[in-house]
């Protein structure tokens, strides 16, 4: 078993990664790093503010960045962004440095989620569609990187102490490779 490295939350926007992952880090003793709020730090500027002036793939560059100085330290819980794993690159970095594990969250809690967050109006559409329907649609093409790219997948619409109790539950009974 070797999450005795590194653990990384992968999942949609509002699957819960951040709380999770603070949580999760808080429970092992760990550090916890978010790598959109290591994005931001990085760059000085927030997430619209990077795809607004410099667009989509600058900002997907400035992730992968991100990433790889989440990742530089081990006994570390890293929360990603949704979109992490849009790179093979990094889908590969995860799952060979530590643990990935998969949120899993129903479209429709996720945009029960995200319509109740205000700090998510800070985000930029990924479509330009309605809330639920752009959650459909970002889901369904990236349902299967989360699932090709996670060790472990969880049920992300449990309450926090259950999902914890789940992975830690997980994280000694399974092997990973």
């Amino acid at each position: 078993m070797q999450h005795n490295k590194r653990i990384y939350l992968v999942g949609s926007r509002g699957s819960g990664k951040t709380s999770v992952g603070q949580a999760l880090a808080q429970q092992l003793a760990w550090d916890f790093v978010d790598t959109d709020a290591l994005l931001c730090e990085m760059q000085g500027k927030s997430i619209a503010e990077i795809v607004e002036a410099e667009g989509w793939e600058a900002f997907r560059n400035y992730e992968s960045l991100a990433l790889l100085a989440a990742a530089k330290e081990s006994k570390k819980v890293i929360a990603t962004g949704g979109g992490m794993i849009l790179r093979e690159k990094n889908r590969e970095a995860m799952r060979e440095n530590g643990v990935v594990i998969f949120l899993e969250v129903p479209p429709e809690e996720l945009a029960r989620r995200l319509g109740a967050d205000p700090l998510e109006a800070q985000r930029p559409s990924l479509t330009g569609k309605t809330l639920l329907a752009e959650v459909k649609e970002v889901l369904l093409a990236r349902q299967q990187l989360y699932e090709d790219s996670a060790h472990i997948t969880v049920d992300g619409a449990q309450t926090i102490k259950e999902i914890i109790d789940n992975i830690m539950e997980l994280l000694e009974t399974k092997l990973v490779s």
